[in-house]
């Protein structure tokens, strides 16, 4: 399909990316990605930077349509979706309310639960009223080591791992800085994989497991992004079986929240029996070099630019708009 023919039909597309979230600078190189991709591909794709033009500026760029490539805050969470369902824009994954549940890491996991999908267990503790007995308490539920997390930030921001007793005030000071309550969640000992959907309902897929094997299982924002030390196996060396198992489990996962047109949910595979573990979904994931989503898509036979367009022309409004609506 020669470029003419991609670029038919889907009008002046606005890449959206930068931002004013903690991921800032992932979403800046993911956008500068897709932005590319679609310009070589012949789209009428032009940059939009939350972060520096106001929303008035986005109404009056009159898009077509949107990818949104923006990561954490303001991009990921339905605000920025629900602005463009009043605009009646059409964008690139979830909608507004799958969206937030989708950002929050605890609304995630309750969801889950409530559809009996596995994830590890949990404690939720308030931000600014955590008295240190009930820190001293949480290992005793969980058991050591355990996680500590930020639940509305990504890219390993606001995260710590918890060693002893000793180490919980300081790790929940660490993500009491990002959040108003602090995730503490049982630890998976095992292998991190991941797993990207397209598609949306019955018609979502799963793409191929990837595996992620950082240095001393560190997969901090430095080995996330920027580090050549991390190792990513896709296909991750897994049996068929249980690859089947994990990938229907993600496209579970994916269509328990209610997202739409492509995610990834990432999980942990417990050593000791093999037995997987959801641990969030990313609902507007990273493009970057580094990123997991084009990995996976590569060895499903699709490049980097076709995935791009065909994450494009998946956008859709959550909302059906009133037969007597017009755009202004």
């Amino acid at each position: 399909m020669n470029a003419d023919n991609v670029a038919t039909g889907l009008g002046k597309v606005g890449v959206l990316f930068g931002g004013r979230s903690a991921e800032r600078e992932i979403s800046l190189m993911s956008g500068s990605g897709v932005l590319k991709a679609l310009q070589d591909k012949g789209v009428d794709a032009h940059a939009f930077d939350p972060g520096q033009r106001s929303l008035a500026d986005l109404a009056a760029e009159k898009f077509d349509r949107v990818f949104i490539a923006l990561h954490g805050r303001y991009g990921e969470d339905g605000t920025i979706q629900g602005v463009l369902e009043q605009l009646g824009i059409p964008y690139t994954g979830p909608g507004v309310m799958a969206s937030a549940i989708s950002m929050d890491k605890v609304m995630t996991k309750r969801v889950w639960l409530s559809y009996g999908l596995p994830t590890p267990r949990f404690v939720v503790l308030d931000a600014k009223t955590a008295t240190r007995e009930e820190l001293r308490e949480v290992p005793d539920q969980l058991g050591l080591p355990l996680m500590l997390k930020a639940p509305h930030e990504g890219s390993t921001i606001g995260i710590s791992k918890v060693a002893g007793y000793s180490d919980m005030q300081e790790g929940f000071n660490l993500c009491a800085k990002y959040d108003e309550v602090v995730l503490a969640e049982e630890f998976i000992r095992g292998r991190e994989l991941t797993v990207p959907v397209l598609g949306t309902g019955r018609a979502a897929r799963a793409l191929p497991v990837v595996e992620i094997r950082a240095p001393q299982g560190n997969y901090d924002y430095e080995h996330k992004y920027f580090s050549n030390d991390t190792q990513y196996l896709c296909p991750a060396p897994i049996d068929d079986a249980l690859t089947h198992r994990i990938q229907a489990l993600a496209v579970q996962a994916f269509n328990a929240i209610g997202c739409s047109g492509w995610g990834r949910v990432d999980f942990m595979l417990r050593a000791s029996d093999n037995e997987p573990f959801l641990l969030e979904i990313n609902s507007s994931p990273s493009m970057t070099s580094h990123s997991l989503v084009p990995m996976s898509a590569k060895i499903d036979g699709m490049s980097y630019e076709d995935l791009c367009v065909q994450i494009l022309k998946s956008a859709s409004l959550a909302l059906i708009p009133s037969e007597n609506w017009k755009p202004a």
